[in-house]
């Protein structure tokens, strides 16, 4: 969101006018004129009516300002450490994050359909959340920063008009020898992803991982975590920042979650349980919600990261009660025994296609 500055001019060449507190009449209007000797002043009489007044401090009569340009800040090994270290410079500033990945799709699935997801409890989600998790590898994170009052970072740059997101690109996945779902590889590459390139010039997940904890991103419980549909999300990063495969418990995992994104993640698919006629993918809710994309294209981590963020700013004033009462959940992993129903899947691509 761009703002602007509209601070009273202070050059001596500009005029103040102000109305004298005695009387509102044309009369009492005067010129404050600046006087060489900074001990004194002198107030001279308007002669023209208020509707000959220049009108140049009406709000109202400026142009209105163009909107932002939004930067996908792209990363690769070779300026991981940098981009890193403008996060460290800035977290305290934009303490809201939201969060997207793309990953190989999903390769472990049930046989038995819709009873399943029907049927299955949260720990019983977990498991094969797990099974798939371990089994795969990271492609992209997306990460979108805003402060209190949802602007994002302009980095100090030249263009002050200039907004920035960022995007990072990891080497572990190779489509020629690491498991997949075809499917969700080609429609990843349909959307822009060049696996080539992110085989060569990509980050080595260990890295991302040391640099991300002594970032401020985690560990921080002055960061608020913002996502869509983010079990499989956080199921990945959690995998990355342990350094190992995920725990074989629900409870384990949740306490691994809260030790890393702290108790303010909010999961938008789980909060659409609590507005009506809100239902479906990220982009379907955003439709609904009257919000557009930004930047790029669906499935790419950056711009879905952005997109989340935008839907949580509007879908947050129809919760009853406000976000709050709904953090530290995340959908289809609920507690206190809560049982969720998944639409029937056929293949990994509608599976991908929902989780974002």
């Amino acid at each position: 969101m761009a703002r602007v500055c509209l601070c009273p001019p202070t050059h001596s060449h500009y005029q103040t006018v102000f109305t004298s507190p005695i009387s509102s009449s044309p009369s009492s209007l005067y010129i404050h004129t600046p006087s060489a000797n900074p001990n004194s002043e002198s107030r001279s009489p308007i002669t023209q009516s208020p509707s000959q007044i220049p009108s140049a401090m009406s709000l109202k009569d400026l142009p209105p300002s163009p909107p932002p340009r939004i930067v996908v800040r792209s990363v690769f090994a070779y300026n991981l450490q940098s981009e890193f270290h403008l996060i460290t410079s800035i977290i305290d500033d934009y303490p809201f994050v939201s969060m997207d990945t793309e990953f190989p799709g999903v390769v472990v699935r049930p046989n038995a359909g819709y009873d399943y997801f029907r049927n299955q409890s949260p720990s019983d989600h977990y498991l094969l959340l797990k099974s798939n998790v371990d089994a795969l590898k990271l492609i992209q994170v997306g990460l979108t920063l805003t402060d209190a009052e949802g602007n994002l970072p302009d980095l100090d740059e030249s263009n002050n008009n200039t907004r920035y997101i960022w995007e990072f690109n990891f080497n572990d996945f190779d489509p020629s020898r690491d498991q997949h779902a075809s499917d969700s590889i080609e429609l990843l590459k349909r959307q822009g992803i060049d696996f080539e390139k992110n085989r060569e010039f990509g980050i080595d997940s260990v890295k991302f991982s040391e640099l991300m904890m002594s970032s401020g991103l985690v560990c921080n419980e002055r960061v608020s975590w913002v996502t869509f549909h983010s079990a499989y999300d956080f199921g990945y990063l959690v995998k990355l920042l342990a350094g190992r495969v995920l725990p074989d418990e629900l409870s384990r995992f949740l306490d691994l979650l809260k030790t890393f994104f702290g108790a303010n993640v909010y999961d938008v698919k789980h909060l659409m349980r609590y507005c009506e006629s809100l239902y479906g993918g990220l982009d379907r809710v955003a439709k609904t919600l009257e919000v557009d994309r930004a930047v790029g294209k669906c499935h790419q981590a950056g711009s879905d990261s952005l997109l989340t963020w935008h839907a949580f700013q509007k879908i947050k004033v129809l919760c009853s009660g406000g976000p709050e009462k709904y953090a530290g959940v995340l959908y289809g992993l609920e507690e206190k025994g809560e049982r969720i129903i998944v639409a029937v899947v056929h293949d990994a691509m509608d599976v991908v296609n929902q989780m974002h």
